[in-house]
């Protein structure tokens, strides 16, 4: 389980190709005591450290990424060099700064528009509509990695205002428009749409 406050900005050092996988290996600086089977949110996406090493100031892990997970996120499309946002899993007694992420992707949304709101840059995404049922204003959302808070929803359409703080550590400075990126919506609302029983009918009264 993850918060959605990227610790990293980390660097794609490799990209291995197989016939319907992939392997990477993701430089960190800022991502310390790692081991073997734990998990990391890369781009807000939990994967599995299969090895690490020492290398250079920080360290080189490397995960292994299944079709499933290349089918349903941004993943495939990342290449060496690319910067990737990072956040290892919640311990007992961590602090819970954002919201319950998951790191289980739901599908992929476009940004259609950034402008200037203020010092903040407000962004505006276009997402299935078996997915927009899912955010609410002022909700939490995961997108990259990273837990934002709703504006508004409008028809197939959301968006969201990133403050610079968010900009500077994060790869959302490097976003443009027509690109496409993860999205995790809120725990809470997936189940309650999703619950058949009474309690649903409670929740709506």
């Amino acid at each position: 389980m993850f918060t959605g406050i990227i610790i990293d900005v980390g660097t794609i050092k490799s990209v291995k190709k197989g016939k319907k996988e992939i392997e990477m290996a993701i430089y960190t600086e800022k991502l310390t005591s790692l081991k073997e089977g734990m998990s990391i949110s890369c781009a807000g996406i939990c994967l599995t450290v299969i090895s690490y090493e020492n290398y250079e100031n920080g360290y080189l892990f490397n995960v292994y990424i299944s079709n499933e997970t290349l089918s349903k996120t941004t993943l495939a499309n990342y290449e060496v060099g690319d910067q990737i946002n990072l956040e290892k899993s919640l311990a007992l007694g961590d602090e819970m700064d954002g919201h319950i992420v998951q790191g289980h992707v739901d599908g992929v949304a476009e940004i259609t528009k950034i402008e200037q709101d203020g010092e903040s840059s407000r962004f505006t995404f276009r997402v299935k509509s078996d997915l927009i049922k899912y955010i609410a204003p002022k909700g939490s959302v995961s997108i990259d990695g990273t837990s934002l808070t709703v504006n508004s929803v409008d028809g197939d359409k959301f968006d969201v205002n990133l403050i610079p703080y968010t900009l500077d550590h994060t790869t959302w400075k490097n976003n443009r428009k027509g690109d496409r990126v993860n999205i995790e919506v809120d725990i809470l609302s997936r189940y309650i749409l999703n619950d058949k029983s009474d309690t649903k009918e409670i929740w709506q009264k």
